[in-house]
């Protein structure tokens, strides 16, 4: 069994996890960088505050801290949403293909049994009118139009088809051996 290229919808679903994992791991940063700047101060502060600033402080960062995992977590929740609905629409298209496929094999199955029942009948035609007298048969072959009696003269036996020829008027029999001749001619040869 060969390996199967990855979908369109694989690739796409592989995008949006590392699209949220890379927002994850971006936003988790300047986070931690503004909750050591609060707990720091600035640089001309002293290392230790008050007790009354440090609860200030304490209270504004878990503040911050909450604001920030609501909103991720708002965010993780859309991302799941996203994911189920591509599962559905991947799950959808496979279904789609399948069905394609199984079209697809019945229409071939279909040409198929049309192409040899022509076939078929063509011979039948063929066989009926290499049983006919020559001069019948010309008689016949005099009636249709030289590129339809080419396809039946092409599939007579050679003396069957010279018999019904020198039947024919000269010109029907000149325009019947050119469709015959040039039926390859622009049969590529390389």
């Amino acid at each position: 069994m060969t390996p199967r290229a990855p979908s369109a919808l694989g690739i796409l679903v592989g995008m949006l996890f590392f699209s949220a994992a890379l927002r994850l791991t971006i936003g988790a940063g300047p986070a931690l960088a503004e909750a050591e700047e609060m707990l720091a101060g600035s640089p001309e502060a002293p290392r230790e505050a008050p007790a009354d600033c440090n609860d200030a402080v304490s209270e504004e960062l878990l503040a911050a801290l909450q604001a920030r995992e609501e909103r991720l977590s708002t965010r993780e929740s859309q991302v799941a949403d996203r994911m189920q609905a591509l599962r559905v629409a991947e799950r959808e298209v496979r279904e789609h293909l399948e069905q394609l496929r199984a079209a697809e094999e019945s229409l071939e199955a279909t040409i198929a049994t049309a192409e040899t029942a022509n076939d078929g009948d063509i011979t039948n035609l063929v066989s009926v009118y290499e049983s006919m007298k020559p001069a019948e048969a010309a008689a016949l072959f005099e009636e249709m139009t030289p590129e339809f009696a080419a396809g039946f003269m092409a599939r007579m036996r050679p003396d069957t088809a010279a018999a019904v020829m020198a039947g024919l008027e000269p010109a029907t029999a000149y325009s019947i051996s050119v469709v015959i001749a040039g039926r390859n001619a622009r049969v590529p040869t390389e």
